[in-house]
C-alpha cells in the first residue's frame, strides 16, 4: 500500500480538482474521457474506483507444494486457507506424484467443503482448482439463511432420532454437517473479500466494514450450533433405546431451539430491549439445563443423555452470543 500526496486545486467558481497517480491510472487502464466512481465512506474517506475493466482480468493465483511429510488433512488445511484468503486459482504440485489415497482425499474434500472451487486440470504431479463462484449469486444474507436452515433442521432431526431411536436420521444429521461447513467457509471468504472491495461488500449486503466482525462471530456461532447437533446425533448412535417423549430433555430441546430461532430473528430487529430479552431468555434456558444435570446412575445411557443435555445448553449459550452481537451491530451511530 502506497500513499501519494496531492494538492487540491480550485478552478472556475465552484470546482475542486486533484490529479491522479499515473501508475494507478496505467494499472487500471484508464484513458481520457473515462468515468470514475466516487464513493463517500463512513470514515470520511473517499473511495475512487473505475467501472472500466483492466485489459486482462486479474486472477489471484497460488501455487502450493504438496508436502508428503504432512498428512492429507494438513495439506487440505493449507488449501482451505488459500480459499479463505480469496485466491481464485490454486495449483497443487508434487514432484513425487500423488498417491491414490491423497488424490481422492483432496478431490473429494474440496468438492464437499469449498463452494465454487472446481478441478479444472489434473495430471500425475498437479491438481489445479479454479473458483468459478460469483459472489452476487450467493449474497451473505442468503448464505447465513442457508446455514441457519440447515442447522435448525439438524437440531430438530437429532432430537427426533433420540425420541424414536432412529439411527438412520442420526447418521443423516452427521452427514449434513459438511453442507454447513461449506456455507461457513464461503461466508468467511466473502467477508475477507469485502474488506478489500467496498463495492463487493455493498453487492453482497454488508452495510459497513465494521459489520464484518459481527457477521464473522454470528456465522461461527451458527456453525458451532451445527456441531452440537452432530454431537447429539453421535450420542444417539451410542444408545440402545429411545427416550420417553415426557422426558424433560425434550423440553430443554424445545427451549433451546426457540431461543436459537429468536437469536437469528434478532439480526433484523431494531428494538435493542427486545434483543436484550432474547439474551436473558437464552441464559435462563442454559440455567434450566443445569437444573436437569443431577440425574442418572452413571450408566452408558445416562452418560449419553448428559452429553446431549450439555450440547443443548451450549446451543442456548451460542444463541445468547448471536443476540449480543446483534445488539452491538444495531446500535445507531452517534
Amino acid at each position: 500500500m502506497t500513499k501519494d500526496r496531492r494538492k487540491i486545486q480550485f478552478t472556475g467558481n465552484s470546482t475542486y480538482i486533484v490529479s491522479l497517480p499515473i501508475k494507478w491510472v496505467r494499472d487500471i487502464g484508464l484513458k481520457p474521457g473515462d468515468t470514475l466512481n466516487l464513493t463517500s465512506m463512513p470514515n470520511k474517506t473517499l473511495l475512487v474506483s473505475s467501472s472500466v475493466l483492466p485489459k486482462e482480468r486479474s486472477v489471484l493465483k497460488a501455487s502450493i507444494d504438496y508436502l508428503h511429510t504432512e498428512s492429507a488433512e494438513n495439506n487440505l488445511r493449507i488449501i482451505i486457507s488459500h480459499y479463505l484468503a480469496g485466491y481464485d486459482s490454486l495449483k497443487l504440485t508434487t514432484s513425487k506424484g500423488f498417491s491414490a489415497y491423497d488424490r481422492k482425499f483432496i478431490k473429494d474434500s474440496v468438492r464437499q467443503k469449498l463452494i465454487g472451487l472446481e478441478l479444472v486440470e489434473e495430471s500425475r504431479n498437479e491438481l489445479v482448482f479454479l473458483c468459478l463462484l460469483n459472489y452476487t449469486d450467493l449474497p451473505l444474507g442468503r448464505v447465513i439463511k442457508n446455514m441457519y436452515g440447515l442447522v435448525l433442521s439438524m437440531l430438530l432431526d437429532s432430537m427426533t432420532s433420540l425420541r424414536n431411536h432412529n439411527m438412520e436420521i442420526a447418521e443423516d444429521v452427521i452427514q449434513r454437517d459438511d453442507d454447513v461447513d461449506r456455507f461457513y467457509l464461503l461466508a468467511v471468504r466473502q467477508l475477507k473479500a469485502s474488506l478489500d472491495d467496498v463495492e463487493l461488500a455493498e453487492k453482497i449486503g454488508i452495510r459497513s466494514s465494521k459489520d464484518c466482525l459481527g457477521y464473522r462471530l454470528i456465522i461461527k456461532s451458527i456453525e458451532r450450533v451445527g456441531d452440537h447437533a452432530v454431537k447429539i446425533a453421535s450420542n444417539v448412535l451410542k444408545m440402545d433405546t429411545g427416550i420417553s417423549v415426557d422426558d424433560p430433555i425434550f423440553k430443554m430441546a424445545e427451549l433451546s431451539r426457540k431461543v436459537f430461532e429468536s437469536s437469528i430473528d434478532s439480526m433484523a430487529e431494531d428494538d435493542l430491549q427486545a434483543i436484550n430479552k432474547i439474551v436473558v431468555d437464552a441464559k435462563n434456558v442454559s440455567q434450566f439445563g443445569v437444573s436437569l444435570e443431577s440425574r442418572g446412575d452413571g450408566s452408558t445411557l445416562d452418560i449419553a443423555l448428559s452429553m446431549i443435555l450439555e450440547s443443548l445448553r451450549r446451543v442456548a449459550e451460542y444463541s445468547a452470543d448471536i443476540a449480543e452481537v446483534s445488539i452491538n451491530m444495531n446500535v445507531k451511530k452517534i
